[in-house]
Order: C-alpha cells, then sequence, then structure tokens
C-alpha cells in the first residue's frame, strides 16, 4: 500500500514545481529578448562568396536587424550586392540592382553597389595639376577619367573585419592603394565601414590617409529600385537642393552653377522621376536623362537629409542624408538589357544612383570645393539611408 504525503507536503511540491516553471519561462523570456553575445540586436553572417581571378577568396557578408532588414556585402570591389526590405504589406523584396554570384561581378559592368575611388565621377582628359606637377590618368571614358580609373576601388580585394556594437553590426572593409596606382600620387589609406542599424538605417563611413599631397574623392555607386522589378519613372523624387552643374558633351562640368528653378532639373518639391524626362532639354539630351551632380543644402560637412524617394506602388521609401557637398543623380541611362542579374534583365531607367561625393572635375575647377588631402590630414565622409514605408 502507497504511503501517503501530508497534505503540506504536496502543497510545497506543487509550489517547487511552479518556481521552477516560473524560473524557465523567465529565462527563456529573457534569452529571447537579451542581445545577442556578439553585443547587439543586429546579426551578421559571414560566408563564402567564390574566388577572384588569381584564387584569392572572396566572402560575403549579411547584415540582418531584428526588424528583418537584411544587407548583403562582399569584399570584392566593398559591393553591395543586395537590400531586402519590406513593403507596405509587409513583403520583403531586393531594392538594388545587382547578380546573385561573384562571376559576372569579376566581368565589366556599370558600377553595381561599388565604393569608387580614388575619385569618384569623371576628371577632364584624365589628367590634372597637384603642387605643380601634371598628373596622368587612365582615359576609361573617351578622353576621361571615370571612377578611379581601370582598376578602381571597385574591382580591388578589401580586407573585411565584422564587429557589433548595441543596436548595429558593421563590415569595416580596409584598403591600401600605392602610390602610382591608376595614376594618383601618394600611398592612400583607406577605410568604409558599412554599419546596420535597429532603427532601419544603413550608414557608409568612409576615411582616408596619405602620405603625399593627392586627391581623393568617394562614395557608393548603387542603384536602387524600390519596386524592386520595372522601371524606376514613377518613383517620387525630393531633392533638397536648389543648383546643379551643367555638363559639355563629355559630361564635363562647364563650371556654371545653374538654378533648378523653373527647368527639368528642379525636384525641390516631390516629382516624378519620369515626369520631365520627355522635355527638350539640351542637358537632358546631353546626359539621355539626368546624370548630374546636384549642389546640397546645407553646410558641407554637417550630416543633414538631402533626399527623400518613394514609390507609390509598394509604399516603400528611402531618405537619405550626407555630410558631402553634392549628389550625382543618376538614372541608369546606359542599361540596355544586356545584362541580368535576380532574374530579371536590366533595361533603360531600371535602376537609380544618388552617389554622394564631391563635385566632378573638381582637381581641373578651383572654383569647386577642393578634394586635395594632405599628409596629416584625414579624409571623412558619412551617408545614411535610412528605409521605411508609406
Amino acid at each position: 500500500m502507497r504511503q501517503r504525503w501530508p497534505a503540506r507536503f504536496d502543497n510545497l511540491g506543487a509550489m517547487c514545481k511552479f518556481a521552477l516553471l516560473f524560473l524557465l519561462s523567465l529565462e527563456m523570456l529573457l534569452a529571447s529578448e537579451a542581445p545577442s553575445s556578439n553585443g547587439g540586436s543586429v546579426r551578421v553572417k559571414r560566408e563564402n562568396f567564390g574566388k577572384t581571378r588569381d584564387g584569392a577568396p572572396v566572402s560575403l557578408f549579411t547584415l540582418q536587424n531584428s526588424r528583418g532588414i537584411r544587407v548583403q556585402i562582399t569584399n570584392y570591389g566593398g559591393i553591395i550586392t543586395a537590400i531586402f526590405v519590406p513593403d507596405r504589406k509587409g513583403n520583403f523584396g531586393d531594392i538594388v540592382l545587382g547578380f546573385d554570384t561573384l562571376e559576372p561581378y569579376l566581368k565589366e559592368h556599370p558600377y553595381f553597389g561599388a565604393i569608387i575611388g580614388r575619385y569618384a565621377n569623371r576628371i577632364a582628359k584624365a589628367q590634372f595639376r597637384l603642387g605643380g606637377q601634371i598628373y596622368q590618368l587612365a582615359a576609361n571614358d573617351g578622353p576621361n577619367h571615370l571612377h578611379g580609373g581601370r582598376k578602381g576601388f571597385d574591382k580591388v580585394l578589401w580586407k573585411a573585419q565584422e564587429f557589433h556594437r548595441a543596436g548595429s553590426a558593421s563590415v569595416e572593409l580596409t584598403y591600401n592603394s600605392q602610390d602610382g596606382e591608376e595614376g594618383y600620387p601618394g600611398n592612400l589609406s583607406v577605410k568604409v565601414v558599412y554599419t546596420l542599424k535597429d532603427s532601419n538605417e544603413l550608414q557608409l563611413d568612409y576615411f582616408a590617409n596619405t602620405d603625399r599631397d593627392t586627391v581623393v574623392n568617394l562614395t557608393n555607386h548603387t542603384y536602387f529600385n524600390l519596386a524592386g522589378t520595372g522601371d524606376i519613372l514613377k518613383h517620387e523624387l525630393t531633392l533638397y537642393a536648389d543648383q546643379f552643374l551643367p555638363v559639355d558633351g563629355g559630361l564635363i562640368p562647364t563650371g556654371e552653377l545653374r538654378a533648378v528653378a523653373g527647368t527639368a532639373f528642379d525636384f525641390t518639391k516631390p516629382t516624378r522621376i519620369g515626369s520631365r524626362l520627355h522635355l527638350p532639354d539640351e542637358q537632358l539630351r546631353i546626359g539621355k536623362g539626368y546624370d548630374h551632380n546636384f549642389v546640397l543644402r546645407g553646410p558641407s560637412g554637417s550630416l543633414r537629409v538631402f533626399a527623400e524617394v518613394y514609390d507609390p506602388t509598394s509604399g516603400r521609401a528611402l531618405t537619405l542624408s550626407t555630410t558631402e557637398p553634392g549628389v550625382q543623380f543618376y538614372t541608369g541611362n546606359f542599361l540596355d538589357g544586356s545584362l541580368s542579374g535576380k532574374g530579371r534583365k536590366y533595361v533603360f531607367r531600371s535602376g537609380f544612383c544618388l552617389e554622394t561625393q564631391h563635385f566632378p572635375d573638381s582637381p581641373n575647377q578651383p572654383s569647386f570645393p577642393s578634394v586635395v588631402l594632405r599628409p596629416g590630414q584625414q579624409f571623412r565622409s558619412s551617408t545614411v539611408w535610412k528605409f521605411g514605408v508609406r
């Protein structure tokens, strides 16, 4: 016959069981809500992405925040290969142009998602004078120099390191550009940091130091399409810029700062990107659309909002801030359907770029903000992309 415990022991056993279950539940709850051991709620994963032509291994980094936004970056060219954000219904989609594998990035492509340097945009006649000496660069855009030359920063393998802070995760890329590389003077030490935050912001920070007087202008060349498909003509753009730089037939600035008021270049109020592309404007004809630097409001060096983009179809919105004095607004005028990626062809105007920068051809235009970097100085620049929905 089984002996029965006194009632007080039954009650005590029930209380112990309850306390144990409570502690286990509390532990599980804290484990699910506490920051991960990596230091924050934004995760980063590193995986193999293939090899370069000379057999060097390439990595792909995936940053993901607690709201599900994902950014993928490879240390080949510092390329942003994908950005997944939700639409107004909560469906996630990739909003940047590019490829799923490394191989197409090793071939010629229009700088999809890449870090651009040493000098973003164009330098007239592929040369400039500095300190009484003329420096000859590669002429890779007709007679002009474009985006750092034949092997710019978009085509080099960067050293990479991932790290975390509370509420964010970063990939830090470093590269040492040797004196004379692509014709530029000075050994240039460059660092670019991509940081995804739980506030749905991707911050791009650029740093550079030199041991000789040189010129520096760094940017990122991501092509956006907030709809994730089709063209970008119905996207609404607000650009806080009252002037733009007219260009000649080689897309080199003439030196004029022209007011946007009353022209096809006025985006100071929300305007569909495609609403004025049909106008008989000489600058639109030269650029085959928008491919111009806009002079941003506010003091250079201070981080301020300079643009907002909204896609009425998906509801996705993008707010951009920068410390730079200008931005190149480009409407994919040279995309012709010859390249495919992510299951679709990249046709005319299937993406747009907002490349924060100092002005094109600044080394040859003394009236433009200086791009000269000297020993003992540090180049610093920041740009922030904030993702949202309406």
